[in-house]
């Protein structure tokens, strides 16, 4: 009987590995973290792993130590003689700067995939990719899953006047899917980015006015996107708006303008841990450990995981 795969975590999000473990049915293996003085990372894993598939749980979101840390557990798995190591990489950060849109800039999330590659990894699974071509800029095999399982069962049969509502012409993809699944209309935000972290809401390409909405996005960071795109929505007649988005980067005062908003519920998925900290009454998390563990067991046992990140199946 081959052996199962063999679960690591590093520090980034430990709860979210230990859910993926459980529903697996296989323990975490002991892996040791530490870190200089200097702040220097030092990975040792504590048990025999050569000739394991092993499969290492680790977003890339800020610090980039969390970055680092992959690597160097990558690095430690390859000379430990494992026959393959995946990187299970719930949210792939650097993914924005995915092309260049002004001069001398540079292209962060090909240069995140290559290091990833260099350090020895076999395999990529990730969800939500900020951008699908993100795929293309690994030389290994990766599996792009889409976290849009995780909050359909909120809104199957919930509200029969509902349209889903995609914040830019690069999301219509998924919106389009969310809305053939819930059988529920399509509306498109036109908007301008002048600079980093700010944009400005120019057209809203269908009808909103009377209507629930549900906004999709992969991430929400600042949040003056998002809430933007709520305002725009309200001022045009629409009547519930709740948001579905995968990775919740919230940085700056995100918080703040979430509760501030007319958005009834903002759902979110644990690929990143929000603080402990944090009252909301607006955000609710949505665990995607069952979608990533079965991408993992199915990834193990040679099995097909097209019907996990094929966008368009109903």
């Amino acid at each position: 009987m081959a052996a199962g795969p063999r679960l690591f975590s590093g520090s980034s999000n430990p709860e979210l590995a230990h859910k993926i473990a459980q529903y697996i049915g296989s323990p975490l293996g002991a892996l040791e973290l530490k870190k200089f003085s200097d702040g220097e990372i030092w990975v040792k894993y504590k048990e025999n792993i050569r000739g394991g598939d092993v499969y290492l749980i680790q977003s890339t979101h800020n610090p980039a130590e969390n970055l680092m840390e992959l690597l160097i557990m990558i690095d430690a798995a390859k000379r430990s003689s494992v026959s393959r190591v995946t990187a299970v990489i719930p949210y792939f950060g650097y993914a924005r700067q995915d092309r260049k849109d002004q001069p001398r800039v540079a292209i962060t999330a090909k240069l995140v995939a290559n290091l990833i590659t260099v350090a020895g990894a076999d395999r990529i699974i990730a969800m939500d990719l900020h951008a699908a071509q993100v795929q293309g800029f690994f030389d290994i095999p990766s599996d792009h899953l889409y976290a849009s399982p995780v909050f359909l069962d909120v809104w199957r049969n919930k509200s029969e006047n509902l349209v889903v509502v995609s914040p830019d012409l690069g999301g219509i993809k998924l919106a389009r899917s969310y809305a053939n699944k819930l059988n529920a209309g399509l509306v498109v935000i036109d908007k301008r980015r002048p600079k980093q972290n700010h944009a400005e809401v120019m057209n809203i390409i269908g009808d909103v006015d009377g209507k629930d909405v549900l906004l999709v996005d992969d991430l929400i960071d600042t949040g003056g996107t998002f809430i933007s795109a709520v305002n725009a929505l309200k001022a045009k007649g629409a009547k519930e708006i709740f948001g579905a988005v995968t990775h919740p980067v919230l940085s700056g005062e995100a918080i703040e303008k979430i509760e501030k908003s007319s958005i009834s519920k903002l759902y979110v998925t644990d690929s990143i841990p929000l603080p402990k900290d944090i009252k909301s009454t607006k955000i609710e998390v949505r665990s995607a450990s069952g979608l990533l563990a079965e991408a993992i067991r199915r990834t193990h046992n040679h099995e097909s995981i097209s019907s996990l990140f094929d966008v368009d199946k109903s």
